[in-house]
């Protein structure tokens, strides 16, 4: 399956910053061609890349005050090969994270939850949030967290996914926060999903049901938002004017147009970022 995903995003620095991209795909990702630039008039900045433990690349950059320009383009060739997961990094996901308060969400989890675990549980978890969550654009803050979204009852994607993730680690099922690109999804944006990590594998949640997990495409793993936000910056003013992201997939013919049409994603079945 080949997928093209693109991003434009054009800063406004009110002085010299620190900025810290997460846009590019990860570095396992099978990536056939990739272009990512930064731009300031007739300058073009050459960032510093950064590859975290997850394999997710972080390029760094020092900004001066006045419009930024960033562009990036890829098109990914297959399905990323799996990698091993650490015992750390599984007690790493288990924990409580600034986001996901597993701990503040316990009893309710163990009451609602009691006996089930496995793929029951990841289903269960999955089909409560997706019922119970309005998804909600505009309404929900940057610092809106699990506990907050579980009260309000609405959100957007990281709501969702932050809920998801911290219900399944209060269940002793190490889970995790995935940022990604995602063709077909409406509307098109950066999305995040959750991850949960059982019998070897990490399996994709997206309660959300709004995009199909099959052909999404990994930018950056982490506890939460916090480790994933598409933008970072540090020692100045920044200002977003304009953004935006696309995400396709190329059929190879007409008949993997009709497959995909009658062939729907099970947001039950267990999958796999490819």
């Amino acid at each position: 399956m080949q997928r093209v995903v693109t991003a434009e995003l054009d800063l406004e620095l009110g002085a010299s910053v620190d900025l810290i991209f997460q846009i590019a795909t990860a570095q396992h990702v099978p990536v056939s061609a990739e272009t990512l630039t930064f731009t300031q008039g007739d300058r073009v900045y050459t960032p510093t890349e950064i590859v975290d433990q997850s394999g997710t690349r972080l390029h760094r950059l020092t900004g001066e005050a006045g419009r930024v320009q960033m562009r990036y383009e890829a098109t990914i060739e297959g399905v990323t090969p799996a990698t091993r997961t650490s015992d750390l990094e599984a007690i790493t996901y288990l924990r409580p994270s600034r986001y996901c308060q597993s701990d503040e969400v316990f009893s309710q989890a163990r009451r609602q939850f009691r006996g089930l675990s496995g793929i029951e549980l990841i289903a269960a978890v999955s089909d409560f949030v997706a019922t119970s969550t309005t998804y909600t654009p505009g309404l929900s803050q940057g610092t809106d967290s699990a506990v907050t979204t579980l009260m309000t009852g609405q959100g957007v994607c990281r709501d969702y996914a932050h809920v998801v993730i911290a219900l399944l680690r209060a269940m002793d099922m190490p889970a995790r926060y995935a940022a990604c690109y995602a063709p077909g999804l409406q509307p098109m944006d950066f999305h995040a999903v959750a991850e949960a990590y059982f019998d070897g594998a990490w399996y994709v949640i997206d309660a959300t049901r709004l995009a199909d997990r099959r052909s999404l495409v990994r930018i950056a793993t982490g506890r939460d938002a916090a480790d994933c936000a598409f933008l970072s910056y540090h020692g100045g003013h920044v200002g977003l004017q304009r953004m935006r992201v696309d995400a396709w997939v190329m059929p190879d013919a007409a008949s993997d147009l009709a497959d995909a049409a009658s062939d729907a994603d099970d947001p039950l079945a267990l999958v796999q970022i490819a």
